[in-house]
């Protein structure tokens, strides 16, 4: 594994279903350290995803799906985001290829508008500040359903737990 960082945030919670992630992986080949910034984005994601999040895998589409609750790890491989699924005990479930594609332009249009609330927060005004943030959550929502719709045959998951999730692809994307 020569050239990547696997970032652990080794948060662990008691997990009260099998339908869960209890642990986030992000394998980012060739990077040493994101900035601190995006660090601690990924660190409150991971934390906030595994403190409440659903996560059904569905047993058709995976040959050894066994019930959870689940370790996630999250890469980009070329132009496809990976998720490699396995049980809590390590018993792999399966990896799963989506395409960035369908994410890049609403990605993009969330990172200059992230940029716009930062300048904002300096020197706008409550109410500007306010309307900035307001066209960023809907980006954010717009990314998640995205995600939950190339999702939907394959893995169940909520609405939080698919803006938790856009986020760390929107912090893998900063890299890819």
């Amino acid at each position: 594994m020569r050239g990547r960082s696997r970032s652990v945030f080794p948060v662990t919670m008691i997990s009260e279903t099998s339908n869960r992630i209890v642990r986030v992986e992000i394998d980012s080949p060739g990077v040493v350290r994101y900035h601190p910034n995006v660090e601690r984005e990924i660190q409150v994601a991971i934390y906030d995803l595994i403190d409440e999040n659903n996560f059904i895998p569905d047993v058709a589409h995976f040959e050894s799906a066994v019930a959870g609750p689940y370790t996630l790890v999250l890469r980009v491989q070329g132009r496809q985001l990976i998720f490699d699924i396995s049980t809590e005990n390590g018993q792999e479930v399966g990896t799963l290829p989506l395409p960035l594609t369908p994410f890049r332009k609403t990605i993009k249009d969330y990172f200059m508008i992230c940029e716009s609330y930062y300048e904002a927060i300096r020197s706008a005004s409550p109410a500007q500040i306010e309307a900035i943030d307001m066209g960023r959550r809907g980006l954010h929502n717009e990314g998640s359903e995205k995600l939950r719709d190339l999702l939907s045959d394959r893995i169940q998951i909520d609405h939080v737990t698919s803006r938790r999730l856009f986020t760390l692809i929107c912090a893998l994307h900063t890299r890819a």
